[in-house]
């Protein structure tokens, strides 16, 4: 998976790309880390737009994300999701947990 990470106006967006799975555990959390740690950022956008796929661990990971967000006083939202990645977070009732945008 690529991940691109752009912050302006205190919103950060991690833009993902491929597949979202285990592998990929490393490097997303490399990613969300430089962002958390950078004060100015209030907002985390993670953008699905070009995810193919995304597993369970994916799912796990997207839950650390938020509890180490809230603990800082950050908020993490979802975009651009589409087809199976889409149904996927529906199923799991991730709506509920993430402002969906």
């Amino acid at each position: 998976m690529m991940i691109t990470e752009k912050t302006e106006n205190n919103v950060a967006r991690l833009s993902l790309e491929g597949r979202f799975d285990f592998h990929s555990h490393r490097d997303f959390r490399t990613a969300y880390d430089a962002v958390l740690a950078k004060p100015e950022v209030r907002e985390i956008l993670i953008d699905f737009g070009r995810v193919d796929y995304l597993d369970s661990s994916a799912l796990g990971m997207l839950l650390l994300l938020r509890e180490k967000a809230e603990a800082g006083g950050k908020k993490v939202k979802l975009t651009n999701l589409t087809g199976s990645v889409k149904q996927v977070l529906e199923i799991a009732n991730f709506g509920k947990l993430f402002a969906i945008v």
